[in-house]
């Protein structure tokens, strides 16, 4: 069982993490970060970050556009990070229990953007009398609905226990369940494409092979292949600067030769 202290701590971190996604954009509205964090709190940092870690690439291959609500993970990520340590079970205990919970977060979600109207309609009329401190204040006050909306129902899943999580659970269709275990297979692959997508991978290609090799053919664990990368990066970007210093010197030399034939007198007007 969690401490009081603890679930305190873990309700505010899921008030917090969802007013930074619309907000401050400082990292805490990440699955891997808030998983982390979630960890250290209930003291088994690694369990936090293979949690986290797995959740983010879920969400690599979801966007929100246009206010569009989608799964909140993150609490996901707070939920199954949390029962997972507290009951025992491992990896696939939480995301099964995290993807349920971030998909209800949806509704929850949608909610919050409803109750929130109630305060823009009365920033925009404190912007018509020009009326400063009130736009504020009603700022101030909108972002309340966004925090309980994944404070409540994370504070009462982790004070009744896993008990709730189970009703919530067994209430969801079978269709709906096997929907769920598919696209949480899916997803971290969609997010993974979408991730090699932006990034230079054809420039680069040859370090994507190594990395491959590693991990699957010589079954390396993530931080061998993640400090093969890294030694990789230092040989690429040295050789890169090396380049540029080559090419810097041979510019400077050129334009010295240049310089002494014209004082010379080999160059005429």
């Amino acid at each position: 069982m969690l401490a009081t202290w603890q679930i305190i701590i873990l309700i505010l971190l899921s008030f917090f993490s969802i007013l930074d996604s619309i907000s401050l954009n400082i990292g805490m509205q990440y699955p891997v970060i808030v998983g982390t964090i979630v960890g250290i709190i209930v003291g088994d940092i690694q369990l936090g970050l293979m949690i986290g870690a797995t959740l983010q690439l879920m969400v690599l291959g979801v966007g929100t556009y246009g206010g569009a609500s989608i799964p909140d993970f993150t609490s996901g990520a707070i939920v199954g990070t949390v029962f997972a340590h507290t009951t025992g079970n491992g990896l696939e205990f939480a995301l099964a229990l995290a993807v349920p919970v971030g998909i209800l977060m949806v509704q929850l979600d949608v909610l919050a953007r409803f109750t929130n109207t109630f305060f823009l309609h009365r920033t925009d009329k404190s912007i018509e009398q020009a009326d400063s401190k009130k736009v504020a204040k009603n700022i101030v006050l909108g972002i309340i609905p966004w925090g309980l909306s994944r404070a409540i129902p994370i504070a009462i899943m982790l004070i009744f226990g896993q008990n709730v999580v189970d009703i919530i659970v067994n209430k969801m269709p079978d269709w709906l369940m096997g929907g769920l275990e598919v696209a949480g297979g899916l997803l971290p692959v969609v997010g993974i494409a979408v991730l090699l997508k932006y990034l230079p991978t054809i420039s680069y290609f040859p370090y994507l092979l190594v990395g491959f090799f590693f991990a699957s053919y010589l079954e390396t664990p993530m931080l061998g292949v993640a400090i093969i990368g890294l030694a990789l990066a230092i040989i690429h970007f040295k050789q890169a600067n090396q380049k540029v210093t080559q090419k810097n010197a041979g510019s400077q030399l050129n334009g010295n030769i240049s310089e002494g034939e014209y004082e010379d007198g080999e160059y005429e007007e």
